[in-house]
């Protein structure tokens, strides 16, 4: 399956009523300590490698791996030696 250009992710992002789409690049090696957002969370890495923590579970993603975090949700992130870039695309609940 070939993986979907930005204006691709976008547009389908929008029209499952997200309000805000981004590009978000992180640093080689950037640690985000445990936090959470009030908004819900659905991503694809497209470039490096993070781990993300949720409670006692850890997923390590790689370019092409997706992750959802519901609103609310605590959880942590670990970069990789390039850093990484995912998209996200971000609703708030209502």
């Amino acid at each position: 399956m070939t993986p979907p250009t930005f204006d691709e992710f976008h547009s389908l992002a929008r029209a499952h009523g997200a309000a805000d789409v981004q590009e978000r690049r992180w640093n080689p090696h950037q640690v985000v300590e445990i936090h959470s957002h009030p908004f819900e969370a659905q991503a694809i890495v497209t470039q490096g490698e993070m781990w993300l923590t949720c409670g006692n579970e850890t997923r390590h993603l790689l370019p092409g791996g997706e992750f959802h975090l519901p609103a609310h949700t605590p959880h942590s992130e670990r970069y990789g030696p390039e850093g990484a870039t995912y998209w996200v695309a971000r609703r708030v609940p209502v």
